[in-house]
């Protein structure tokens, strides 16, 4: 009776496990070795928090083979046990003792900037705009495919680590931006700013006095087709602006040049 309930179990996975183990077998295969993920002689190391096997598990070795050092959590306390000395956290919302959603603000409220990637079967736009909001960096649903979660993860690393070209400190009127160290500030106050904040303000505030395109925005900082929607862009400006304490109707930082992009005035 127990092996033909267990049988039945496994014949009705959700759609979701199916299509990412479909999708692990397709990245196994074709990735035989991991590659090296390391900063120095750390090896970069993920926070995964999630309560489903069938996703954790795989999506655990994915991320192995990638060559990161992978925590994987099942509940939101203890990923907030751990989240010290990670690099990255990929966070499941629907969690069995609180909302992810409140991980990533207790996160954000600890005053860690770590990049934090929401991984959640709500696909609503509101469940996007609240997640982002709460502190997240990026939002993948479910199902997804693996390799695109991949490269979001590599992407959110490659900000969070400063991999820019530019000189390492940036000013325009009070505001600085000091790019090695992933840090900003008006003033003498220190701006706490997620990873894709730090991004925008460094893009905007590197060209100051001069348009830039919502199409170079979202290329620099989401690594995104540029064609595609721009709201989280939006949103993303509106959270800057909230935190520099800047009007969006009578701008002193970031002005919007309407069909263009927009400006960090340097004047």
């Amino acid at each position: 009776m127990a092996t033909r309930e267990s049988q039945k179990l496994m014949q009705n996975k959700s759609k979701t496990s199916k299509v990412l183990h479909r999708a692990n077998w397709k990245f196994y295969q074709s990735h035989d070795q991991p590659s090296s993920r390391r900063r120095g002689a750390t090896m970069t190391k993920v926070l995964l928090v999630e309560d489903d096997p069938a996703i954790a598990e795989p999506l655990a070795r994915a991320l192995g083979r990638e060559g990161y050092e992978v925590s994987a959590q099942t509940t939101g306390g203890a990923a907030l046990q751990q989240v010290g000395g990670c690099d990255i956290v990929i966070l499941d919302l629907g969690l069995p003792d609180m909302d992810g959603l409140d991980v990533a603000r207790t996160i954000r409220a600890q005053g860690i900037t770590i990049p934090i990637l929401i991984l959640t079967a709500r696909t609503g736009e509101v469940d996007m705009v609240v997640g982002l909001d709460s502190g997240a960096d990026d939002y993948v649903t479910k199902p997804f495919r693996l390799g695109e979660l991949l490269a979001r993860v590599r992407a959110l690393l490659r900000r969070a680590g400063g991999e820019v070209t530019e000189d390492e400190i940036i000013e325009c009127q009070d505001v600085r931006v000091e790019v090695a160290a992933h840090r900003a500030f008006q003033g003498e106050r220190e701006l706490q700013l997620t990873a894709k904040e730090f991004d925008l303000l460094r893009v905007l505030i590197r060209d100051a006095g001069s348009v830039v395109s919502r199409e170079q925005v979202m290329r620099e900082v989401w690594g995104s087709d540029p064609s595609g929607s721009t709201k989280t862009l939006d949103m993303h400006v509106s959270w800057l602006r909230r935190k520099l304490g800047d009007d969006a109707n009578s701008p002193r930082y970031i002005t919007t040049v309407r069909g263009m992009g927009f400006r960090f005035e340097n004047v």
